[in-house]
């Protein structure tokens, strides 16, 4: 599904990806995680075509992206900050974005799951925060692509959408799709991923599961084995 062979990003002398290697196979959930700084951003963005990273190669599904940009189209993405024109109401931005992809969507059950039907006629600017991610879900979840990258999808989520969001999900996995997440909240990222990449200083420090992370480590919690990561490295 993804493959990344000795990739490199440089921002002036801020070297932020240091050779990274990395292999998700199709199918199920995997983790991007790392604090601050780690180039996990930059990881995702390579991915997707927006930054142009300096060394290696990157290949999604079968593509190598610097030779075929149309692997695009096979990405559903949510980003951090959804930077919706204020001006919009929402649902001519849904109907913009469809019309854009042109693809088949399932736009009307996620505005019933995400009960957005009050806020179709109100402009974008006038949303609070949380009634944005929920726009941002339904625009990435609409189209049915293999592939679905989430950065930090839980932003601003009551804990009913979280829950919704966590079934629909979970619902994408079933039907094979490869879903790769950033989060720093670490209960959603233990309840939901299959695996986990950490990210440290423009490397990967682990990759596996969480309960290989936890008998790395010798910690019998989650939260307790990234931070036992955190200060072998940094103390």
């Amino acid at each position: 599904m993804v493959s990344i062979q000795n990739l490199h990003k440089a921002f002036g002398k801020n070297q932020v990806l240091k050779g990274v290697d990395l292999e998700i196979e199709k199918g199920g959930i995997f983790a991007v995680l790392g604090p601050n700084g780690s180039g996990k951003t930059t990881l995702i963005k390579s991915i997707l075509g927006m930054v142009i990273f300096d060394k290696g190669t990157i290949e999604v599904l079968g593509n190598n992206i610097k030779k075929n940009a149309d692997y695009r189209r096979q990405i559903d993405y949510l980003p951090q900050i959804a930077n919706f024109p204020s001006n919009l109401k929402v649902k001519e931005l849904i109907k913009m974005i469809k019309d854009l992809r042109g693809k088949a969507s399932e736009d009307e059950r996620l505005i019933e799951l995400f009960k957005l039907q009050p806020f179709m006629d109100k402009k974008l600017g006038n949303l609070s925060g949380g009634t944005k991610q929920k726009v941002n879900i339904v625009l990435t979840f609409m189209f049915d692509s293999p592939m679905i990258i989430l950065d930090e999808p839980t932003t601003g989520l009551d804990p009913i959408s979280l829950i919704r969001l966590k079934g629909l999900i979970k619902e994408e996995k079933k039907k094979g799709k490869t879903i790769l997440i950033t989060s720093h909240i670490m209960s959603f990222v233990e309840e939901m991923a299959d695996e986990i990449v950490f990210l440290l200083e423009g490397n990967i420090y682990f990759k596996g599961s969480i309960q290989e992370l936890k008998n790395k480590t010798e910690q019998e919690d989650f939260e307790h084995a990234i931070a036992s990561i955190l200060n072998q490295n940094y103390v």
